[in-house]
């Protein structure tokens, strides 16, 4: 049976691109293998423990320091050791200083901070289509922002537009005819926004939307008194939460994200 094997990654950061990396060669010899992995290595101590550790268990380290101070010690303190010490960002970084005639950031954690922007980004879009147009009260407690307002005032468009701005957003539709959900009046009014639109513009929108459907524009959903109805009750509805109001009548999408995010910030 081959013997189990110790592998000690070192890292400023959380250690993951070491590990992938250190995983990708290991497969090609040996399956039968224990990782142990530091991260968040600041010190010479830190770096010392862990290759008396190593040296102990007679294992091998793979290291990514961006700090060119930290990387000669640690190369220094295993060759005095005897121990194999894969240094996994140094000769790369050093190739790249060459390439771009600069030096390095050496900021740790910048693959990862990169990736978790990403992450949380896909997460808010994830949000805005499972609680897009009130399809489920629950995300209003979860959401970073709540856009209220009648049919048609780019409710969706919106949510979507802040979700790439990794913000969770939840809509929901204001209808006279149906209470909204109880949670809306429960959350923090900051979190609310009401958009409002002049009733004759809501008109003109309207009327394209049934056009685009195939559908005459006498529907009840285009007729300027049931607009009023609803407008009407979309301000009391907002005046009971307490909400601020953002009116979208001229305002292109990416103009009214802008204003919500500023009133956000305020």
């Amino acid at each position: 049976m081959t013997m189990r094997r110790s592998v000690f990654i070192l890292s400023d950061s959380v250690g993951e691109t070491a590990e992938l990396v250190i995983k990708a060669g290991l497969s090609q010899f040996t399956q039968n293998y224990e990782i142990q992995r530091i991260p968040y290595v600041e010190d010479e101590k830190t770096i010392d423990d862990a290759l008396y550790r190593a040296k102990d268990d007679n294992g091998i380290i793979g290291f990514t320091l961006v700090d060119p101070v930290m990387r000669d010690y640690l190369n220094k303190k295993a060759l005095e050791l005897n121990l194999e010490a894969i240094d996994i960002m140094g000769p790369m970084l050093q190739s790249m200083e060459r390439f771009f005639h600069k030096k390095p950031r050496q900021e740790p954690g910048l693959v990862h901070k990169l990736d978790e922007d990403y992450f949380k980004k896909v997460e808010a879009i994830e949000f805005a289509v499972k609680y897009d147009d009130g399809r489920d009260p629950r995300g209003i407690a979860r959401a970073d922002i709540i856009l209220i307002g009648v049919s048609r005032t780019s409710k969706t468009p919106l949510s979507q537009f802040l979700a790439h701005k990794r913000l969770k957003v939840a809509n929901i539709p204001i209808v006279p005819e149906v209470e909204p959900p109880e949670e809306l009046f429960m959350v923090d009014p900051s979190k609310c926004i009401g958009l409002r639109i002049m009733p004759e513009k809501l008109n003109d929108i309207r009327k394209e939307r049934l056009k685009a459907l195939g559908l005459g524009g006498q529907a009840t959903y285009a007729n300027i008194k049931r607009i009023h109805q609803e407008l009407d009750y979309f301000d009391k509805i907002v005046d009971r939460i307490g909400c601020r109001v953002v009116d979208v009548s001229n305002k292109a999408v990416e103009e009214t994200a802008n204003h919500i995010l500023r009133l956000i910030k305020e």
